[in-house]
């Protein structure tokens, strides 16, 4: 979860300041959810599941 809040912040959430929180996380979570790759690589990240 840090590494998806450390994208958003530092590509979406940059310099953003919104009246409502919903203005933010719409756009944010979809380019993450719409690229495969990008879970992926933060899945991989998180090592083996135990």
């Amino acid at each position: 979860m840090e590494l998806v809040w450390g994208n958003l912040k530092s590509t979406e959430l940059a310099n953003l300041c919104p009246d409502i929180l919903d203005d933010a996380d719409t756009a944010a979570l979809h380019r993450i959810g719409s690229s495969d790759q990008l879970c992926f690589n933060f899945l991989d990240h998180t090592g083996p599941l135990l």
